[in-house]
């Protein structure tokens, strides 16, 4: 993948337990980098035993940093030449987001480029950005697109104040902060955005991105009432196999043509359209086929044609992202027939 060997080659993965980026880790590894990574809480072991489980396959340093500590991020960044950024601060309960979310997630992500300016080494720096910070806004219509040149409406969010509206905001305002900061210091900057995100996990617990897009099958009322809301505030439901994720992080950070944004998303849908392909696929579930609150079909598609145009080529189809999803919740537990 690229051109670049990682044999001696070294990257920092900040925020290194959750989902995306322990999956990360793991391929890094399997590649030949040596990593270093960050956890808040390195002497909880639900944390961070299966960070610990992938030392058998490589160089990995855990390291303790919080996101509010600037200089905490100069050891783990230091001597290496990617730094791949996912830790944030997401309060998706809090009544207060511009406090509890948006103002750390800035002053987070701020913290982390501070550091990789300090630190010679640094070639490119990957945030993980999300199709959030792109797809909410006022537009009406059915067949739109959204790419890389379109924001979130921050003014409206803020505004207006939908349900869940602190997440998406955080996001477009993280990453705009990024985007200053590395221009003003002339790092180079990528940003992955990716859509939901589901497929097997390594982490302890289920991850909430994969409750949410496996609700339809599971039942679980929590979750499949987050899922209608995504439709609801951003108008359509955009799903990835977290091992296409992973593998757009490593080709972007490796392709020395890369710039800018990209999104990473495999498949666009609705809920009702995605109910229908799930009940005629898994039949043995009880799954919802009528929605009288949400519209039939998306508002629009997420387009990953620059992703696609620079080589990459995504492995996992609608079919393959939930048939993983459910072997894996199967091998949890967390499925009922």
């Amino acid at each position: 993948m690229g051109s670049m060997k990682a044999m001696g080659k070294k990257a920092c993965v900040v925020g290194g337990s959750g989902f995306m980026a322990s999956l990360l880790i793991k391929k890094l590894l399997k590649k030949g980098y040596a990593v270093n990574t960050t956890v808040t809480d390195p002497g909880n072991p639900n944390k961070i035993s299966h960070l610990v489980e992938l030392q058998s396959l490589g160089k990995l340093e855990i390291f303790g940093a919080d996101l509010g500590v600037e200089e905490d991020f100069d050891a783990p960044i230091s001597g290496c030449e990617l730094v791949f950024q996912f830790a944030t601060t997401a309060n998706f309960a809090s009544e207060d987001p511009e406090n509890d979310m948006i103002k750390p997630a800035i002053s987070g992500v701020l913290n982390v480029l501070k550091a990789c300016a300090r630190a010679k080494e640094v070639k490119r720096v990957i945030l993980t950005s999300s199709t959030a910070a792109v797809t909410i806004n006022q537009l009406n219509g059915t067949d739109l697109v959204m790419d890389e040149s379109n924001w979130s409406d921050v003014e409206y969010l803020r505004t207006a104040k939908p349900h869940g509206w602190g997440y998406p905001a955080s996001k477009a305002l993280e990453e705009k902060a990024a985007w200053k900061f590395a221009e003003e210091n002339h790092i180079d900057l990528i940003t992955v955005l990716p859509s939901l995100t589901t497929g097997p996990s390594i982490t302890l617990d289920i991850p909430t991105s994969v409750a949410l897009a496996t609700s339809l099958i599971t039942g679980n009322d929590f979750f499949m009432k987050a899922f209608k809301g995504i439709q609801s505030l951003s108008g359509s439901i955009s799903i990835t196999h977290v091992e296409d994720i992973c593998r757009a992080h490593m080709f972007l950070a490796e392709k020395e043509s890369a710039s800018g944004r990209y999104i990473v998303c495999a498949h666009n849908t609705s809920i009702p359209e995605l109910a229908k392909f799930l009940s005629k696929r898994y039949p043995q579930h009880q799954i919802p086929t009528e929605f009288d609150d949400i519209p039939s079909k998306a508002k629009f598609v997420i387009s990953s044609e620059k992703l696609v145009k620079e080589g990459f080529s995504f492995k996992h189809g609608i079919e393959e992202i939930f048939y993983h999803s459910l072997e894996y919740l199967d091998s949890k537990g967390a499925l009922k027939n």
